[in-house]
C-alpha cells in the first residue's frame, strides 16, 4: 500500500533566498524555518534529519542563536514588512 503526501511547490528565486540570509556574529546564516520552507519540510522534521545525520554536515552548520540575536532578526523582519506594506 502506498500513500501520497500532498506537498506545496514553492518557487524560490534569488531575491527570496537573499531575504532569508542574515548576518549574525559576522557569519552569513539561514534560519532553520526558512530552510525548511525552501525544501518543503516542517522545521521539526528538518532539525531531526540534521541531528540524525550530523556527520554529513560541517561543525559550523548548526548553532544556537543568542536571545539578543533572535530579537534583532525579528526587529529587522518587522521593519522590512512595514516598509513593504507602505
Amino acid at each position: 500500500m502506498s500513500s501520497i503526501v500532498n506537498k506545496v511547490i514553492i518557487t524560490v528565486d534569488e531575491n527570496s533566498i537573499k531575504d532569508k540570509i542574515y548576518l549574525i556574529s559576522g557569519q552569513r546564516v539561514m534560519l532553520d524555518f526558512d530552510l525548511a520552507e525552501i525544501y518543503g519540510y516542517e522545521t521539526r522534521k528538518l532539525n531531526e534529519q540534521v541531528k540524525t545525520n550530523i556527520e554529513r554536515f560541517g561543525p559550523d552548520f548548526m548553532f544556537q542563536l543568542k536571545k539578543s540575536e533572535w530579537e534583532s532578526i525579528l526587529r529587522s523582519k518587522n521593519r522590512t514588512a512595514k516598509t513593504l506594506s507602505s
